[in-house]
């Protein structure tokens, strides 16, 4: 089996509601609703968005995470090419449906390479698309499919993976440190204050994720 991770440009309710913002939204369909995550400083303003758009049923508040029930499926209201482009090359699309920097992220698989390079033609004729990385399935565990490291670890805003890289690739982690915040915030064009707060969401979001394995 082959399996790419790709960023398409797709308009919609929830990848327009990301742009130009920090905030991440995940979605689990269940045909009659959806379950999303959102996560972000800017989270209040997407979930917004997808008040207008499908309304929300139910929901939990904590810090700049938002978890929410909506009234209606987003499928009901609009149908999504990318989705038939799926079926037409008998690929699979793996939950959740990740929606950031204004993209829909999705997870494909297909048990042909031609197939998947065939979905990855056919969606980059219509919109822009990113690949985020792409890799041959050769083995998987009963209790958790395809589980990778990025699946495992938990989702970091584009800011909060940008600082943390950054960090890590200017040695601020080593010991002793060959980088201060403030070097490292000059490196990415902010303010000290703005990267250490980016740094720290980062950091906090790794550590309570890896937290429950050790």
């Amino acid at each position: 089996m082959h399996e790419a991770v790709l960023g398409i440009e797709h308009p919609g309710a929830y990848s327009s509601a990301t742009a130009g913002t920090d905030t991440t939204v995940e979605l689990w369909c269940n045909d009659h609703c959806d379950l999303l995550h959102v996560g972000g400083s800017e989270a209040e303003s997407v979930v917004a968005h997808v008040e207008d758009a499908v309304g929300v049923r139910e929901r939990i508040a904590e810090g700049d995470e938002r978890l929410l029930i909506t009234d209606a499926c987003l499928k009901e209201h609009g149908d999504d090419p990318i989705e038939a482009t799926l079926a037409e090359h008998d690929c699979l699309l793996v939950p959740p449906l990740r929606y950031a920097e204004g993209r829909k992220w999705c997870r494909v698989l297909a048990l042909d390479a031609g197939n998947l390079t065939a979905f990855y033609r056919d969606v980059s004729a219509e919109f822009p698309v990113v690949v985020d990385s792409k890799r041959e399935v050769a083995s998987v565990r009963a209790d958790r499919p395809l589980l990778t490291l990025d699946s495992a670890l938990p989702d970091l805003s584009p800011r909060q993976h940008e600082a943390l890289l950054t960090a890590v690739e200017m040695g601020y982690y080593r010991i002793p440190r060959d980088a201060t915040t403030a070097e490292v915030a000059g490196k990415l064009g902010v303010e000290r204050r703005t990267f250490e707060e980016h740094l720290r969401r980062a950091e906090n979001k790794v550590v309570a994720g890896l937290a429950q394995y050790l």
